[in-house]
């Protein structure tokens, strides 16, 4: 599985500190009939300050479609808490 490192939102706390997150696309190869392969796309966010992580895998096989969605996510600041609800959401 390959990373692609798309960004990172800064975001300012309520009661001063920031958040940081870093927002990947996870590129990974998966079956779609039996012996033919895709590429699929999923994303990863990552806090470095508390090393909170969640990553989705096989989310699409359209390149336009999770780029949409890593576009949604950086300019929102969706935490790695919060991640999973919002690819749900988006699907």
């Amino acid at each position: 599985m390959r990373e692609l490192y798309i960004g990172r939102a800064e975001e300012a706390g309520e009661e001063g500190p920031s958040y940081r997150f870093d927002y990947y696309i996870l590129v990974d190869q998966m079956e779609f009939r039996e012996g033919l392969f895709c590429e699929s796309y999923g994303i990863k966010v990552i806090s470095p300050d508390t090393q909170e992580e969640e990553a989705i895998p096989n989310i699409t096989i359209s390149v336009s479609r999770i780029d949409e969605l890593a576009q949604l996510m950086l300019r929102n600041g969706v935490s790695p808490a919060t991640a999973r609800d919002v690819v749900l959401d988006w699907l």
